[in-house]
């Protein structure tokens, strides 16, 4: 294990538990999560006096809907049982390419939001996981908006542009500018 800065790192889950009597960890992954913990060789965990240590992994294995992550060094229970609530994170340069047409929440966060009928909604500041999809958090003028991050709703990414270009149906978002 090595301390590692906070520069290049991506927040990629949560320790939700433990599992077993070997230090296995279980991880609730974040969006990013879902696509960097299966192949994961090196995360990066906060400890108490808020430093990030590394640590390599030995065993990622999806279980359920979480993961679960056994870490070199921490082979028990007893070793593993404070980590429950720490964020995981992994350098930005682990994570697996994808294809041109997916991309890392991170990538598109600030990203401005146009819907085709309806024009700029706001801008991308987060983006969250339900059981059927991602979930987009964007913030404008019109209050948060809620977008599933699927077709037939994502039409384009600008990342050029740092753009999102939307075609949302009628009701989801309020015609005018007042958020009510």
């Amino acid at each position: 294990m090595m301390n590692v800065a906070v520069q290049g790192l991506l927040e990629v889950g949560v320790i939700v538990g433990t599992h077993g009597l070997r230090g296995d960890l279980k991880v609730k992954p974040l969006p990013t999560g879902d696509l960097a913990l299966p192949g994961a060789r090196e995360v990066s965990l906060r400890d108490s006096a808020g430093r990030l240590i590394s640590y390599r992994v030995v065993r990622s294995t999806l279980h359920k809907q979480n993961y679960l992550l056994r870490l070199e060094g921490l082979d028990s229970l007893v070793a593993v049982e404070s980590l429950v609530g720490v964020s995981v994170f992994m350098a930005r340069a682990q994570l697996p390419k994808l294809p041109a047409d997916q991309f890392y929440w991170t990538d598109i966060e600030d990203f401005e939001v146009v819907d085709q009928r309806l024009g700029t909604l706001g801008r991308v500041t987060g983006m969250f996981t339900t059981a059927a999809h991602d979930i987009l958090e964007v913030e404008g003028l019109r209050g948060e908006i809620l977008i599933p991050a699927i077709e037939p709703f994502l039409i384009e990414c600008d990342r050029e542009g740092n753009r999102l270009l939307v075609s949302l149906p009628d009701g989801l978002v309020p015609e005018s500018g007042d958020p009510s």
